[in-house]
């Protein structure tokens, strides 16, 4: 399937997307991605969504992929959630919509459920920064190993002399190709030399790369953020709860954890052999789990 990338203009923002339509479809599924990924991380899974009935909707986070940079210097879950809240409701017309996402974006599409419980039907997440209840998650793993968390401060607290550093497009490509294979944020093998350019490719621009930093300092830096955001518990949006158990990123009791922040749930679902680019590494156990969780 070739997939076209259209553009809008929301927020003073360029906004690409892939839209694909189904001829049967009763239901939009608005996959949104993370970092360091762009929408071709869910490449794998448009035609069999549209195949099984769904409209599809990829954008890119402004800043990221084939979207430009944001005029108002804001790159945090907020401006991203309102981007897409624009584009999905104003510019593409739907009424309401199922979201996917992971990574960073799991805290997009928590974000924009909170914002609009009447338009979110359900939510897909996988492998997401979760809100935290000391209390529901007394005595889960909810921290990462302290070493693989170098990458966060270092966006997060350095941004600046980071981009800095990486100077050149092989660099900052292979700065990015660690997280696909080294660092073993994926299972073992999931990603060949080709798909790792191949995702790799959009964040060689220093521009991108460094506007990408920006919603690590926001967790930070409260200057980096457009407003507060709702991030908290989820009371109403029925959520179906992926975890590829290979992610040595992502909390170790992630489904545990967010079991407690959804109170209607189904799973959570562990997915084996798995890491945390879900779509692209369990690319037909995904389609099978959201495409069931949508129709029942």
């Amino acid at each position: 399937m070739t997939l076209t990338t259209h553009h809008a203009s929301v927020n003073d923002t360029d906004i690409a997307y892939w839209h694909e339509r189904s001829e049967r479809a009763t239901k939009v599924l608005v996959c949104v991605h993370g970092w360091p990924e762009t929408k071709r991380i869910f490449s794998r899974v448009v035609q069999p969504f549209c195949d099984a009935g769904f409209d599809v909707v990829v954008p890119d986070l402004r800043g990221f992929g084939e979207s430009g940079l944001a005029p108002d210097g804001f790159y945090d879950v907020v401006s991203h959630a309102r981007d897409f809240e624009a584009l999905v409701f104003d510019h593409l017309g739907y009424q309401s919509v199922v979201l996917v996402g992971g990574d960073l974006g799991g805290p997009v599409i928590q974000e924009m459920a909170l914002r609009n419980p009447s338009r979110v039907e359900r939510m897909v997440l996988f492998n997401s920064p979760l809100p935290m209840d000391k209390e529901l998650m007394a005595g889960m793993r909810t921290r990462p190993p302290i070493e693989v968390m170098d990458y966060f401060i270092r966006q997060g607290t350095d941004a600046d002399a980071l981009a800095s550093e990486l100077d050149t497009e092989d660099k900052r490509a292979d700065y990015i190709a660690a997280f696909y294979s080294t660092r073993l944020w994926a299972h073992p093998g999931a990603f060949n030399t080709e798909d790792i350019a191949w995702h790799v490719e959009p964040f060689r621009d220093a521009q991108k790369l460094r506007a990408s930093f920006t919603n690590y300092e926001s967790a930070f830096d409260a200057t980096k953020r457009s407003e507060k955001p709702l991030y908290g518990r989820n009371t109403v949006t029925p959520t179906l709860i992926l975890f590829g158990t290979s992610d040595h990123v992502i909390y170790p009791d992630f489904d545990l954890m967010a079991a407690t922040v959804f109170d209607i749930h189904v799973g959570p679902i562990r997915i084996e052999n798995c890491g945390h680019f879900v779509p692209w590494e369990a690319a037909e156990e995904f389609i099978f789990r959201t495409v069931g969780f949508c129709r029942k």
